[in-house]
This record gives structure tokens, C-alpha cells and sequence, in this order.
């Protein structure tokens, strides 16, 4: 009868393990947003001094204050972001579902080797290729330009992330020859394949590449930063920066206030299209 209850015991604190231990992490990961989402609503002596999550006196004026705190206006800042990665989605969707088509349908020589090149660029740390591609586009004149996105937008259109590519090659191998085939006999050519039987099926393959698209360069700091020197033309990342001055002066309330804004949209587009997003990893052969 020991026994029967011991062991009943155990299979109890077995079933409270998990989800306690999925409570617990998912404190650790939330404690540092919702302690910023706190600390958007304290004083900046309060930011310093009070490390609890509640302020000990509310000031909602941080969000006024960082929106009006430059010459130009922060919505300016979430547009430029938006314009930015709206751009790159459109960009990163069609470049890559061409490439992919190419390396998972067309046959052409020396196929494998640069579809293996292609997949040896995701070992390249992305921060390698900044001072090279710096150079070229200071030489195409178009750092610095009238439209100084050039950069960030451009390279998209000729299909350079290989993760993208990949993940479409991947999904577009799941895709039965049979239906090329028989569009092939009604008469289509490559390209008419392309259109009436691989562009409507990579629904799912295409949702994921806008989700990733979109979040990697909303938050994209480092190559925004290089590229951009006009402050009309920054994005909400590089415009954060602002805060902080040379002499050590910072404005930490506001500050966090526009860094809980400039998460908002993230975590809307991702909340929206979740369910396209595990679908699309899930039909793409990336699936554990």
C-alpha cells in the first residue's frame, strides 16, 4: 500500500514538473520586457535606483517626452522602419521564390555546386561582409545618395539570403513532379510552371520568409546605423541611440518608452501570423 501511494506521489510531481518548469522559464525570458515595459512609466532617477518591476511614481509623460524629443518627430522614425522593412519583404519574397524555382526545378549545369556556395554563405558572419559591401556601394555612389536605403533595400532583390532560398528550396522539394509534369503537357512552359502550379502552393513558404523578413530588419541596428547619417532618414533602432549624448547625458524614461513602442509592431505581426508561421516551417522540411 507504501508503495502504491510513493509511486502515485511521483507520478504527481512528474506531472507538476513540466509545466512548472515552463512557468519558471518563461518568467526568465519575460522579467526583462516587462521590467522595460515597467521602467517606461519611472523617472530617470528612478530608472537607477528602483530595480522592481512597478514604478514608485507613475510618469506617463516618458511617452510624450520621447515622442517629441528631436527635431523630428518619432512616428517619422517608425515610418522610415516601416518603408525599410515593408521594402525588404517584397524584395526577400520574390528574389528568393525565383532562386528557389531555379534550384529545385530548372536543370542547368553545375546546379549542386552553386546551390552548395550558396549554403556556404550562411557560414559568413554578416558583419564580415560590411566593410566590402561598404566599399561597392560607396562606389556606386549609393552611400550618402539622395535615397541612402540603397543598401539595405537593393542587395534583397538579387536573392542574398541564402537562409530564405534554402527554406523555399526545401518546401518546393515537397512539391510532387507529377503536377509540373502534367502542366507541362497542357502545354506551360518553365515559366508557366512557375506561375500556375509552384507560385500558389508556396503560400506557406512565402508567409515564413515575409514573418522573418520583417522582424530581422525592423530590428536591424548595425547596417542601418552604417548606411544612415541624415537624422530625417533614420529607423526606431538608430533612433534610440539618440538618447544617449556624447557627454553621457541620457534620457533612460523616454528611452524606454520608444523601445516598448518600437516593439509593439513586432509583436503584432508576429501574434497575426503565427499560425501561418508554423505552418510554413512546418511544410518546409525544417521541421524537427
Amino acid at each position: 500500500m507504501g508503495a502504491l501511494l510513493g509511486r502515485r506521489r511521483l507520478m504527481t510531481l512528474q506531472r507538476l514538473a513540466r509545466p512548472l518548469t515552463l512557468v519558471l522559464l518563461s518568467a526568465v525570458v519575460l522579467y526583462p520586457l516587462v521590467w522595460m515595459l515597467g521602467s517606461s512609466f519611472k523617472s530617470p532617477q528612478e530608472v537607477l535606483n528602483n530595480m522592481s518591476i512597478l514604478p514608485n511614481e507613475w510618469t506617463p509623460g516618458n511617452y510624450a517626452d520621447g515622442w517629441s524629443n528631436f527635431d523630428v518627430s518619432f512616428g517619422r522614425f517608425f515610418l522610415n522602419s516601416a518603408m525599410v522593412a515593408g521594402l525588404t519583404v517584397v524584395a526577400n519574397c520574390i528574389s528568393c521564390l525565383l532562386a528557389a524555382y531555379a534550384f529545385a526545378r530548372l536543370k542547368f549545369k553545375l546546379r549542386g555546386f552553386w546551390f552548395a556556395i550558396m549554403i556556404g554563405t550562411l557560414l559568413l558572419p554578416g558583419h564580415v561582409l560590411i566593410v566590402p559591401q561598404f566599399v561597392m556601394f560607396k562606389t556606386f555612389g549609393w552611400v550618402g545618395g539622395d535615397w541612402p536605403y540603397a543598401p539595405l533595400i537593393v542587395p534583397q532583390l538579387l536573392a542574398t539570403e541564402a537562409f530564405f532560398v534554402f527554406l523555399m528550396v526545401q518546401f518546393m522539394r515537397g512539391v510532387p513532379r507529377e503536377l509540373d509534369e502534367a502542366a507541362t503537357i497542357d502545354g506551360c512552359t518553365p515559366y508557366g510552371v512557375f506561375r500556375h502550379v509552384i507560385l500558389p502552393l508556396s503560400r506557406p513558404a512565402l508567409v515564413s520568409t515575409a514573418i522573418f523578413s520583417f522582424i530581422w530588419t525592423w530590428n536591424d541596428f548595425f547596417r542601418q546605423l552604417v548606411y544612415l547619417s541624415d537624422l530625417e532618414k533614420y529607423t526606431a533602432p538608430v533612433a534610440l541611440t539618440l538618447f544617449i549624448d556624447s557627454s553621457g547625458q541620457s534620457s533612460v524614461g523616454p528611452m524606454f518608452a520608444m523601445s516598448v513602442l518600437s516593439l509593439a509592431p513586432v509583436f503584432l505581426f508576429f501574434v497575426a501570423f503565427q499560425r501561418m508561421l508554423v505552418e510554413g516551417i512546418n511544410t518546409s522540411g525544417l521541421k524537427g
